[in-house]
């Protein structure tokens, strides 16, 4: 188990808290209820867990500190952070080079398509052309 780490929420994450703690007016129709307060107080935590990477199940007050100080267990201790963080930024990386690889082999395919030649077939009279599709092998402009 990872030692407990201090953590400091701002006043709009202590008013999110302690907004979400606030019984809620509702009307039960067919049986069906709303999320206690206790659930959205759970969830609110959960979700300042999740952004300030700790295991909301495991805060404690820090006495004496006031309201917005506490201690909870990280979800990981900083050398596997740097780790993950590292290991993410390769991944990345790797994706963008494959993503730009793929892109330069696109492009050049592209840039030898456009090089050819355009064949119009034969002139058959001042501004018109037999047509040549580049398939049958039968243009005897292009041999195509």
């Amino acid at each position: 188990m990872y030692p407990r780490t201090n953590y400091e929420m701002t006043e709009a994450e202590l008013k999110e808290l302690l907004d979400a703690c606030k019984p809620v007016v509702c009307m039960r129709v067919g049986g069906v209820s709303h999320s206690s307060p206790q659930e959205n107080a759970n969830r609110a935590w959960d979700n300042l867990g999740k952004k300030m990477g700790f295991d909301y199940m495991t805060v404690q007050p820090i006495s004496g500190k006031g309201e917005r100080f506490f201690s909870a267990i990280p979800l990981e201790n900083e050398d596997q952070r740097t780790e993950r963080l590292k290991r993410e930024a390769e991944e990345k990386r790797l994706v963008e080079i494959k993503n730009i690889q793929d892109e330069i082999s696109e492009k050049k395919q592209r840039l030898v398509e456009l090089r050819k030649p355009i064949c119009l077939g034969i002139q058959l009279d001042n501004e018109d052309y037999s047509g040549c599709t580049g398939l049958g092998g039968d243009c005897p402009e292009c041999g195509k």
